[in-house]
């Protein structure tokens, strides 16, 4: 059982601009959002003054490669992430996916690992598969994966890529129904989450024919949708269609950054409700000349999220900027208890500095980051 705790004199954005707003939190859970809250007396409760900082959700990262990543031969295996590295991004939910290294980092690897970073104190699902297509699975499809792992929310292929393996439309379209009907029988919505590669705009083609035929376009979830000029165009036009977009908030938009891409999207009249971030966080990040061939290679961080909020939030500002890795993709998931500031919900907060620095975290009402210091780390971090 976590420490009871309230939070007082807080500028929350729930995330909505609220104003001054007091927090209780008892056993992980929001209790009471109030402008004031008096005679509170629970046992060994600690109250924590936010002298008027901005308080906010948490932020839900749908793209990490919690296990790592890697692609240009064996010193390149990325290694995997610790949870620490959660804390200091503000990611107090995540879901983990796995990349181009469908040999070394297996499926199996990738649930042991979401659950490890759930038991240090994060909140963690996952996307099934890889670049793959067959799905790579643990139970032997799709739908088994779907009904017998709660963490499971969906499965991952790569379109448009040289590394990917290239479905058909109509394998694309199976691959949906599936899904669909394993989301039906679970309880759970069922997402293909797709990896949008540099080239071509055909990704977005059999997902658009897919509605037609009765699958709705909130089972599809295309990322890295702001890399081209020409898949970013069709990302727009899907998302008008009812679906949502991922931009990476980790490099790779051609337009400069995730808030330049995003002020670019509201420009052609797609909704912020549909548009959310993530970071492709710990996957390997390979550069290719003209001829495709690897050049280099780096690590992808997730403090880009954080980044992202704020150079957003110049822009539009705070409670806007916040919402495609709060509000909107806790919807997007699923995630009931995720994603806002308000009673019942999971007590997950930032509390932010005056530069948006980012002081506390709270984790399922743990707190995490005191002052700016990680005071809660992995298993096997110093």
């Amino acid at each position: 059982m976590t420490q009871a705790v309230l939070i007082r004199n807080a500028d929350l954005y729930a995330p909505e601009h609220v104003g001054m707003r007091d927090i209780l939190i008892a056993g992980g859970k929001i209790i009471a959002v109030e402008p004031h809250l008096e005679n509170v007396n629970i046992p060994g409760m600690e109250t924590v003054d936010a002298a008027g900082r901005r308080v906010t959700p948490g932020l839900i990262d749908q793209h990490i490669h919690v296990t790592g990543g890697g692609e240009g031969g064996w010193a390149s295996r990325c290694p995997e992430l610790n949870f620490s590295s959660l804390v200091k991004g503000g990611v107090t939910s995540f879901m983990g996916v796995s990349g181009t290294d469908s040999m070394s980092r297996s499926i199996e690897n990738l649930l042991a690992k979401v659950r490890g970073l759930t038991v240090e104190g994060a909140s963690g699902w996952m996307w099934t598969s890889n670049y793959a297509y067959p799905p790579a699975t643990i139970t032997g499809s799709v739908k088994g994966d779907l009904f017998a792992i709660p963490e499971c929310l969906g499965v991952k292929i790569a379109m448009g890529d040289h590394r990917s393996s290239f479905p058909t439309d109509q394998e694309v379209l199976r691959l949906l129904s599936e899904i669909r009907v394993a989301g039906m029988l679970t309880g759970k919505t069922g997402f293909l989450h797709v990896h949008c590669g540099d080239w071509g705009d055909a990704i977005f083609d059999p997902l658009e024919a897919a509605i037609p035929k009765g699958i709705p376009a909130k089972h599809m979830r295309p990322t890295h949708v702001a890399r081209h000029p020409q898949v970013f165009e069709r990302a727009c036009r899907f998302a008008k269609m009812g679906g949502f977009i991922d931009i990476t908030t980790g490099g790779g938009c051609w337009m400069g950054s995730a808030a330049d891409a995003l002020i670019a999207a509201l420009e052609k009249d797609v909704p912020l409700d549909r548009i959310t971030f993530s970071s492709d966080g710990q996957g390997s990040m390979p550069r290719f000349n003209e001829a495709g061939e690897m050049v280099g290679f780096g690590v992808g961080s997730i403090d880009c999220d954080l980044e992202a909020v704020r150079s957003t939030a110049e822009k539009i500002g705070l409670d806007k900027a916040l919402r495609p890795m709060t509000a909107t993709i806790a919807d997007a998931l699923g995630l009931t208890a995720k994603g806002r500031v308000q009673p019942g919900k999971d007590a997950d907060l930032l509390i932010f500095g005056d530069e948006l620095e980012l002081a506390d975290v709270f984790m399922k009402g743990r707190r995490m980051m005191q002052d700016g210091k990680v005071i809660v780390k992995g298993a096997f971090e110093a």
